[in-house]
């Protein structure tokens, strides 16, 4: 999934991505596994974070 390749190129843990990104790193496992759909709000949180526009994330 594009999220966890950025966040691996970036240099992030699922910690890290989920502290900075204000959500809790389980959410963020589930995501990256496909399990959790996150909000529009998240993936706006997570694109700030990871420095691209929401659009790249759903790639």
């Amino acid at each position: 999934m594009t999220i966890k390749r950025l966040r691996k190129e970036r240099g992030l843990t699922q910690e890290a991505l989920a502290e900075k990104a204000g959500v809790h790193r389980v959410y963020i496992a589930q995501i990256e596994a496909q399990s959790k759909v996150p909000s529009l709000a998240t993936l706006e949180k997570l694109a700030k974070v990871l420095k691209v526009k929401v659009g790249r994330l759903l790639e």
